[in-house]
């Protein structure tokens, strides 16, 4: 009798494991899919849009700034945008992973997403970053929020998605 609780406190455990990875990676992979999203609008819209937002420039800003307060010279422009994609993939998928960890993932997506670009529009300034590349015009400023809000809508929808997928 003793073997058979031990058996089945393994099977318990290894089920609850495997529930576990299963949140981490639908977490991962919405916000993943949140992240490559708002990338690829940004970066879709300021080459046809003159008005577009520049949450590129905001980050390379925030690199440069970051790398002379640490005393170091910033790389050329071409290296500090390549840069500014890497860490917006990685800040956005672990930012928007928060909408993939439980129910409700289209309204966690959507207030997250909301709340990233209202942040988008007001932070930059105060962190002395300029106000220009996110909210220079109403319409830079309503395209800023509803990028966001957009990955916001994805993540939320992969997470979806993905609750339905068996592993």
């Amino acid at each position: 009798m003793g073997k058979e609780k031990k058996d089945k406190r393994k099977k318990k455990t290894r089920k609850v494991s495997k529930k576990r990875l299963n949140k981490v990676l639908r977490a991962g992979l919405s916000g993943l899919a949140g992240a490559v999203a708002v990338t690829a609008v940004h970066e879709t819209v300021r080459q046809f849009y003159p008005n577009a937002p520049r949450m590129d420039i905001l980050g390379m800003r925030a690199i440069a700034k970051g790398m002379r307060y640490a005393g170091q010279t910033p790389p050329d422009p071409e290296k500090l945008h390549a840069w500014s994609m890497v860490g917006d993939i990685i800040s956005n998928g672990l930012y928007y992973s928060l909408v993939g960890t439980g129910k409700k993932a289209f309204w966690r997506g959507s207030l997250l997403g909301a709340a990233a670009g209202v942040g988008g529009v007001i932070l930059p300034g105060p962190m002395g970053l300029g106000t220009s590349p996110s909210s220079r015009t109403r319409q830079t400023q309503a395209l800023t929020i509803g990028y966001y809000l957009l990955a916001g809508v994805v993540a939320g929808g992969v997470a979806k998605l993905l609750r339905k997928v068996k592993v």
